[in-house]
């Protein structure tokens, strides 16, 4: 009976120790990343594939595509804690500015929703996306100046988010996946291996 306690106690505490947080498909230390916002995400990407041709084009499904958009959300909130971390910001008009010049890239507003379904992503997480981007740009300005070689650069942004990431410490629900702390991304639970971080719930 007391080992049957015992156990129980190790479950419960294991339990706990994983993403407690109710509700949430990721915590990135304490920030917390809702799985309504997830299913948000992804409810509008299917959305928008409905109102397009997409027969020639590859897109994620299933638990591919929930691990894709919970990775978006992850690595933009663990690049927005690098950029605070170094007192970098990115204004409104940055973003403005960056959406415009997508635009004019992609052939019009009008073109825009086949481009994000292609990319696999929500039209609500465009601004998210376009905030990360303009980041890494800084980062790698920043890197530049400070003498690392072009070709070293997206291996140090590479090391600036994953040592963010174990600072912060990541935790993600296994329904999503687990999470590969050497490189700072979500794998599928099958994929996982010594390098991987398991996800407890």
């Amino acid at each position: 009976m007391k080992k049957i306690i015992a156990l129980t106690s190790v479950i419960a505490t294991l339990l706990l120790s994983g993403c407690s947080q109710v509700g949430a498909a990721a915590t990135v230390g304490n920030t917390k990343i809702s799985q309504a916002t997830v299913q948000a995400s992804i409810d509008s990407i299917l959305a928008e594939r409905a109102k397009i041709d997409t027969s020639q084009m590859q897109l994620e499904i299933g638990e591919d595509l929930n691990r894709s958009q919970l990775r978006l959300h992850l690595l933009s909130q663990i690049l927005n804690d690098v950029s605070k971390k170094v007192k970098m910001t990115v204004s409104k008009a940055e973003i403005d500015t960056r959406r415009a010049s997508i635009l004019e890239q992609v052939g019009g507003v009008e073109k825009l929703p086949t481009a994000l379904v292609g990319a696999g992503i929500s039209p609500l997480d465009f601004d998210l996306y376009l905030q990360s981007i303009i980041i890494s740009d800084k980062l790698s300005q920043a890197l530049t100046a400070s003498g690392v070689a072009e070709a070293d650069i997206g291996t140090q942004i590479q090391k600036l988010v994953v040592d963010m990431a174990n600072e912060e410490k990541v935790v993600v629900n296994p329904r999503y996946g687990v999470w590969d702390a050497v490189n700072a991304n979500i794998v599928a639970t099958d994929a996982a291996g010594s390098a991987v971080t398991p996800a407890t719930k």
